[in-house]
């Protein structure tokens, strides 16, 4: 049995965006949000969520289980070897509060980004 690993997804990834074809084949869980202290940006076309302390919403998005093949898959078109994004432990709303989740942490600068207020969806401006 290969190990699996719960992942919060929150942009183009998602179900009916333009790369969801990375994980289709994979086994949604359901509609999450993180806890607090969490926030997205637009970045170029996508968004990065980093963790922001004044962030009273927390971020809305999917979870995920996927195996160790798209674990891999996804590590290299997240650029984790690069420094964009890193793999990290993060704590969602009930009912998945008491689950193991992980996501893609946004490493590189914010400033000057948008705050993503809502869900985000691909073509924002």
């Amino acid at each position: 049995m290969t190990p699996r690993t719960k992942l919060f997804l929150y942009g183009s990834l998602m179900r009916g965006c333009c790369n969801h074809h990375h994980i289709s084949d994979q086994r949604f869980i359901g509609d999450a949000r993180t806890v607090t202290g969490y926030r997205l940006y637009e970045l170029n076309g996508y968004p990065g969520m980093v963790v922001e302390d004044s962030d009273t919403l927390g971020v809305p998005g999917e979870l995920w289980e996927i195996d160790a093949d798209c674990l891999a898959r996804l590590n290299r078109f997240e650029g984790t070897d690069a420094g964009l994004y890193r793999l990290a432990s993060i704590p969602l709303r009930p009912p998945f509060d008491k689950t193991a989740v992980v996501t893609y942490l946004y490493l590189q600068s914010i400033s000057g980004r948008n705050v993503v207020e809502e869900k985000w969806r691909e073509g924002r401006k």
